[in-house]
Parts: structure tokens; C-alpha cells; sequence
């Protein structure tokens, strides 16, 4: 207790130890926030991941559109002349 005041020692035993109580949650609360960031930024990075394998794969799907459409509009009567034994 501190010294003798013109407040209501009960009044001044409240308040400390309210403020007692705060400076107590403070690391509880500190851990709290840093977990959830972390958490968050673990969803974030897993999204990235399955967004970035979505986008490979309608790359690869396009490419392979490409080739076969690339295969199938070569000329064949250029293709039966150069492979002709003559």
C-alpha cells in the first residue's frame, strides 16, 4: 500500500491491482497475436501453393493443346514427299 492518500484505500488497492492484472496478460496476449499471425501466414502461403499448381496446370494443358494442334496441321502430302524413297 502506498501512502496514506486522501482516496479510499480499497479504490487504491482496486486500480493496482487491475493494473497488476493488465501487466500480467500482457505476454499471454502477446503469444496470442504472434500464433495468430503466424497462422495466418501459413494459410496464406499454402494458398499460394495450391494457386500456383492450378495455374502450371492450365499451362500444361495449353501447351499440349498447342502440340498436338501444331501435330495435326502438318501438311501430309508435304510430309509423304519428304519421307518417299525415291
Amino acid at each position: 500500500m502506498a501512502f496514506p492518500t486522501a482516496v479510499n484505500d480499497q479504490v487504491t488497492d482496486s486500480v493496482t491491482q487491475s493494473n497488476t492484472k493488465v501487466v500480467g496478460d500482457a505476454p499471454a496476449v502477446a503469444m496470442g497475436n504472434l500464433y495468430q499471425a503466424t497462422a495466418q501466414a501459413l494459410a496464406n502461403a499454402a494458398h499460394n501453393a495450391a494457386m500456383a499448381q492450378q495455374q502450371n496446370n492450365i499451362l500444361a494443358q495449353a501447351v499440349t493443346t498447342m502440340g498436338v494442334s501444331l501435330l495435326y496441321s502438318i501438311d501430309t502430302a508435304a510430309t509423304g514427299k519428304a519421307t518417299a524413297k525415291e
